[in-house]
């Protein structure tokens, strides 16, 4: 059985992403995406925000330093990655997020222009196995 598939368009960084590393040295980008429908409003014409939802997301490997490098608070966004379930434990309660795992995300160009700069890249962006053998975030 395979994770739900999460696909997030016009979102919104609501910070910088923060870059981590784990005890083994593979790093780590974690970002809130906020996300709200738009709805026109029949009797004014205007266009109007619903409710936000906000999405806890990560992204590992290069990958992870790029959106640092490259992503700031406001941004809008395109990101896709799956849908996971994390439990862990905070002042002796156990507690159980959704989070979405990305693993592709970019500036929305319907919203502005970006400049590629093609690096070289060692090939360690694909998120199939983010923790590697036995690695932990170290949050």
């Amino acid at each position: 059985m395979s994770l739900p598939e999460v696909t997030i368009k016009d979102g919104t960084l609501t910070a910088d992403p923060e870059l981590r590393f784990t005890q083994g040295g593979k790093a780590v980008a974690s970002m809130n995406i906020a996300n709200n429908s738009r709805r026109k409003n029949q009797q004014t014409g205007q266009w109007e925000d619903g409710d936000a939802t906000f999405l806890r997301c990560s992204i590992w490997g290069d990958y992870a330093e790029h959106v640092a490098e490259t992503l700031t608070k406001g941004s809008k966004v395109i990101g896709t990655g799956v849908l996971k379930q994390r439990s862990y434990e905070k002042d002796g309660q156990n507690r159980t997020v959704l989070e979405v795992e990305l693993y592709e995300i970019g500036p929305s160009l319907r919203f502005a222009t970006a400049r590629i700069d093609r690096g070289q890249s060692s090939g360690s962006t694909q998120a199939a196995d983010p923790w590697g053998s036995n690695d932990t975030p170290d949050w």
